[in-house]
Formats: structure tokens, sequence, C-alpha cells
């Protein structure tokens, strides 16, 4: 019934944030069901509109459609990932195609593309300001992009392969996650554990006794996974959790992903081929920072030249610093280079990522990150446990702007759990726009990592790298939160994906900074400041590998290529396939069996299809853009207002290559990253 479904009724909830703490598995498809037929009786409405198209009663009209669609989707979709439990996998596979339908028949309507077309022929007669022009430019794209100029069976064509694309991605990203939950790595002697630190020992110890075993559990998630290949002594467990994590969905059980990968990447072949495209890279390319094939491959050429020869001279002395720490003559293995890195780093600069982890206390950590948006913007956060949260582990913030306005509402949610998708990553909850009373609705955003739990003994502490996750996915946050934006289709992180990791990626710089780290780690049990010296190891150690790193990135996006500028149907071997793409970029043995293709969410179920190579394209963008901040201070509040007036707050409604000159005063160059990864010198010329 209506009246018992909280999408259905007005949000008595402070700030009408979501009322999660209402809303449960079977509110979701009547209210699916309901926002879908709305949305189709809005498009008839505009496309049998007797007016003539003008800008505000199609291309406006379009825009604001479909509120209470994006009311429904923002709270399912915008948590989905987080609290993966069965039902709602179920949810989603049942509501996906009828949301693809929905979007057909907007996209394929052909009354409604030629009122849209015949707005979009006239815009240099329309005198519409920049974001009015972009909504206009984007609105067309949208509808060329999604089949509305395709005729006869072409249009059945596409729809059916767009409906079989989003089904076949949420089952590519159901079977990661089983699969990855289905691994156990249960050690019950204790000499298995040799080099394991005190802590982490723990952590497993805890994780076994929660699953009703004796000893110390050890699974795929990143908490426990990370530091086992890190710090465990004995090289066959090493392999082992390796071999169980770099073969997630190709195990041949019910939860493979090879038939799905091809899949996916044949469907995608043929709708680029449909709308005319020779392969899928240059359908989504066309549109982004980097244009086509041709300059992402140029960049990773360029990445690789500077890089590649920085990564072999760190090959060769960690495989001379394993040869003389163990007396052997065994090759460096993937499941070995964690391992002696660490060794290696710890005999070099005397720090490791352990070591750093009693300084960053999970609490201060969050406090000082908030701090740092404080310094540079104004904004505080001010936590309100009146607003409801949809799991205990979460959160939520006002999010107050220094003239004392709201900007939004933060959730966080730290912990890792069997029904959280692995990694890290921000969520839009709600979506910053300007309505038509000029009305600002704020934003609500989410950040959502995979820490650890406080045990018994201990808080929650973070390692130095994770501190850098934390920094990255709130970089996100405000690019969501200090949005403002006239149109929700272009505002917050609704960017290119070539430009959406600069906001995030540029806050990871200030962690490489004395002046914040020491401010921020402060020991958990004796309140001391991190040492001065340890702080200046870390720092000294920031580019400690920094070519394979690298290239370890760059072969990523190799791969991300190679898939998606294929012209005709694949059915050969992905692992061989796979191994071939990257093999230029690759510095370690390739091991037999292993696929990383089979649970490459971010290019087969995240959305980065065509676009991995966005992180180092960002990456370039970070570094010249810090490089303003470390001329004029690290927290100059002229620069950080400029950044935030060009950058966060514009979201999609310029092109991206304007607000970035806008911002940095001219076009940036690879010069920046290169000297801070140190192979470049201040007069220019490279050490590598």
């Amino acid at each position: 019934m209506k009246h018992n479904n909280p999408f259905f009724c007005e949000y008595k909830t402070v700030y009408q944030t979501i009322p999660f703490d209402k809303i449960k598995n079977e509110h979701y498809i009547p209210a699916f069901e309901e926002s879908i037929r709305l949305l189709k009786e809005e498009t008839d409405s505009i496309a049998s509109n007797p007016q003539k198209p003008t800008f505000e009663n199609t291309i406006v009209a379009l825009e604001t459609s479909g509120r209470f669609m994006k009311r429904v989707s923002n709270a399912f979709f915008g948590i989905f990932s987080a609290v993966t439990d069965d039902e709602k996998m179920e949810i989603a596979q049942t509501i996906s195609p009828k949301i693809s339908e929905c979007q057909h028949y907007i996209y394929l309507n052909k009354t409604l593309f030629k009122r849209v077309n015949e707005v979009y022929a006239k815009k240099e007669k329309l005198n519409l300001s920049v974001e009015d022009t972009r909504l206009l430019e984007n609105t067309y794209k949208g509808f060329a992009d999604s089949g509305a100029g395709l005729k006869g069976k072409d249009r059945k064509t596409y729809k059916q392969l767009s409906t079989e694309l989003s089904l076949l991605s949420l089952d590519f990203e159901n079977n990661v996650l089983k699969d990855e939950n289905s691994f156990e790595l249960l050690i019950t002697d204790k000499t298995d554990l040799s080099g394991i630190p005190a802590d982490i020992r723990n952590l497993a110890a805890a994780s076994a006794k929660e699953k009703g075993k004796k000893g110390w559990l050890f699974t795929l998630s990143a908490p426990s996974y990370v530091p086992f290949l890190r710090y465990a002594d004995n090289r066959e467990l090493r392999k082992k959790i390796f071999m169980a994590k770099m073969t997630v969905g190709s195990n041949d059980n019910e939860y493979d992903n090879k038939d799905i990968v091809k899949k996916i990447v044949n469907k995608r072949i043929e709708i680029a081929r449909l709308l005319g495209f020779d392969d899928y890279a240059s359908y989504v390319l066309k549109d982004k920072m980097a244009k086509d094939a041709k300059q992402v491959n140029k960049l990773l050429g360029q990445l690789l030249k500077n890089y590649k020869p920085l990564a072999e001279n760190e090959y060769n002395a960690l495989q001379a610093f394993a040869a003389e720490y163990e007396k052997s003559s065994n090759l460096l293995m993937p499941w070995d280079w964690s391992y002696y890195s660490e060794k290696l780093k710890k005999q070099l600069f005397n720090v490791d990522d352990e070591m750093t982890r009693p300084y960053f206390e999970l609490e201060r950590v969050n406090k000082s990150i908030f701090g740092l948006a404080t310094d540079l913007y104004g904004i505080t956060f001010k936590e309100n446990s009146k607003i409801p949260v949809y799991h205990k582990d979460v959160t939520a913030y006002e999010v107050i702007d220094a003239d004392k306005t709201l900007l939004g509402i933060l959730y966080t949610d730290f912990f890792s759990r069997d029904t959280k998708q692995s990694g890290a990553w921000m969520s839009d909850i709600k979506g910053q726009f300007i309505d038509s009373k000029n009305i600002d609705n704020r934003p609500n955003v989410l950040i959502s990592m995979n820490f650890r739990r406080s045990t018994e003994t201990h808080p929650s502490l973070l390692t130095y790298n994770e501190v850098k996750t934390f920094l990255h996915e709130f970089g996100h946050a405000l690019h969501g939160l200090l949005s403002k934006c006239k149109y929700e289709s272009m505002s917050g992180t609704n960017v290119k994906h070539d430009f959406v990791e600069l906001p995030s990626q540029i806050m990871e710089n200030w962690l490489d900074e004395q002046e914040f780290l020491d401010n921020t780690g402060i020991h958990y049990k004796t309140g001391k400041k991190m040492p001065r010296k340890l702080i200046r190891n870390i720092i000294d150690s920031a580019n400690f590998n920094a070519g394979y790193a690298c290239c370890r990135q760059v072969s990523f996006g190799l791969l991300d290529m190679a898939w998606h500028t294929l012209t005709s149907p694949f059915e050969s071997d992905i692992e061989r396939f796979e191994k071939k793409a990257w093999k230029k970029a690759s510095m370690l043995p390739e091991v037999k069996s292993t696929i990383m293709s089979c649970s490459f969410g971010h290019i087969f179920s995240g959305g980065y299809a065509a676009g991995y190579y966005g992180y180092k394209w960002s990456e370039v963008l970070d570094a010249d853009a810090f490089s303003l901040f470390k001329e004029k201070g690290i927290f100059d509040k002229e620069t950080a207002l400029s950044f935030r007036d060009n950058i966060l707050s514009k979201g999609d409604s310029e092109d991206p290559n304007k607000l970035y000159f806008r911002f940095r005063g001219r076009k940036p160059t690879i010069k920046a990253l290169l000297r801070r990864n140190g192979l470049l010198t201040d007069s220019g010329s490279s050490n590598g």
C-alpha cells in the first residue's frame, strides 16, 4: 500500500533526508514501478506538447522530469554497493531491465527527438547562457548516443543490447562479491603467522571467532588481504591468497565471469557499430577530455617512456635485495613484491605501514581531514544523529558553509563487512540543483571505505595509505558538496571520467606535507605527535617504487583500451588476451591461470569502460594543480577559493579544459608529475 511506503510520503526527516530507517526492501519495487509510470507520463506530455519546441518546454522540461525516479533510484543505487545482500541483488535484477526500458521509451521516442533536434538546430540564435548551452548540447548528445537516430530494426537491436548490458554488469558485480566472500584462509598453526604484526593477527583471530572457528581467518577483503601479502613470511601462503585474489571470477564455478566478460565486450562492440563508430572506445571518448584513443595511447606511452626505466631499476633493486635477504636466487614473483618492498622500504627509510598505524586513529583522522576542508574552504561538519542512516556503521553530518548556510549532508561508512563491495567510493544520495522557484537544493553524498573496525584492545587505526584513500574519497565528496550548478544532470561529480579524479587525487597531496602530517599523526595511546624524523621518512619515501606504481596503473589502462578498441567479436582466450594487452607495462613475471579482467569492476560494472586511463590523466592534472598550492602555500585561501570556484563548484556546467585553464592560467603539463616523482629536476632535466 502506498501509505505504508516511505517513498510515497513527504520525508518528515531532518533536511528531508532519506528515511533509511523506515525503508524496507519490500518498498523499492512498488516505488520504482510508480516512478517509471510517472516518468513515461511526463515524457508523453513533453513529446505531445502542441506548442513549438523551445529550450524551456523541451530541454528544461526533460531535465526536470523524473524527480520521483531520482528519489527512488538514489536511495537504492546510492547505497547498493555498501549493502549488497541477496534480496537487494534480486531487486536490482528485477528493476534494471524496467529502468532500461524506460530510458529507451525516452531516448528512442521519435517525436521527442524531433523536438530536441529542432531546438538544437537553432542553438546559435537562442542567446543561451554557457550553462544552458551545455545542457542543450548534452541533451542532444544523450539522445544521439542512445540510439535516437537509429532506424528500423536497428532501434530494436540497440534497445535489446543495452538492456542485456545492464543485467550483465549486475551479474558481473554480484559474482565478484560472492566469489571473494567464498574464499577463506584459516590458519591453525601459529608458526604460519610469522612476520604478521600483532594487530593484524588479533583481527584475524576475531574474524575466526565471529565465524565460530578456531585459529586466524584471512579473507580477500582489503584490511585482511593487503597486510597478509605485505608481512606474511610464509611464501606459499602468500602465493595462495594472491592466486585466490587474482582468480576471482574465473574459477569455473557458479560465479565465473569469463562468459560475461566476452558478452559485455561483444555487446559494446555491437552498440558502437550500430551508432557509427569503429569501436567502443571511439564511442565513449569523443566527449571526454582525451577526445580519442590516439590521445589516450599518447599519454600512456609518454608515461611508460618516463617511468619504465625507473620501474626496471626498482625491480632489479628489489630482486637483489630479496636474493640477499633470503640467500636465495628465487625469481621475484607477484606475491613477493609487497613483502620485500615493505622490508626494503623499512631498510631505506625506516618506515612501514604498520609503524604509521598507531598515529592514525580513525576518529582523529576524520577530524583532521574535516579540518583541512575548513582551512581551505571555510566549511565545517556537524554530526547529526537525528538523520536516519542505512546501517549502524554510518554517521551523518551537516556540512555548513562559512556563511552558516547548509551546503549538504555527508554520510560516512568506514568499515568492511560481507555485504559491502571491496574498495572505496563516493556515491550521490541526492543531487544538487536549483529548482524553478530558484531554491538551491543541496546535495547528500556518501563516502564508503573498507577500514578495520576497532577491537577490544584499540580503536580503529589506519595506515598512511588508508589515510590517502580517505582523502581521495573525501575529495570526491567535496566535489559533490560544493557544487553550485543550475541543473542536476551536470552538478557535482557528473563530469567527464578523465576530469572526475582531479578533485579526489589532489587531496592526497596534503598527506605528503609536513604541516598537515604534523597535526594529523598523533599516537592514539601516548597523545604524542608523530616524530619529526618519522614524518620526514614518510615524505622521503613517497616516491619509493613510484615507477612500478605508475607502470601498474598504465597496464590497467592498456588492458581497458585493448578491450574497447576491438572491432570484431571476441571469442578467444581471455587470459592470453589480457597478458598480451599489458605486456609492455608489466614489470613482474606473468603467472599462469591468473585473470584480472574477470574481477575488473571498474570497466565491466563500474562505468569506467574506455576510461580507466582517467586516473593517470587526472594525476597529471592534480600534480599540476597542486604545484600552484605549493607555490602560493598549501593552505592559501586565494588559491583554494579559485579551485572551489573554477573546479569544485562548476560540475559539468562548462568544458573542463576551460575550467582548468581558468584555475591554472594555462594548459596542464606533465612536468609537475615528473617533478613530484623525482624524474625531473628543478632545472627541467630528466633524472630518468
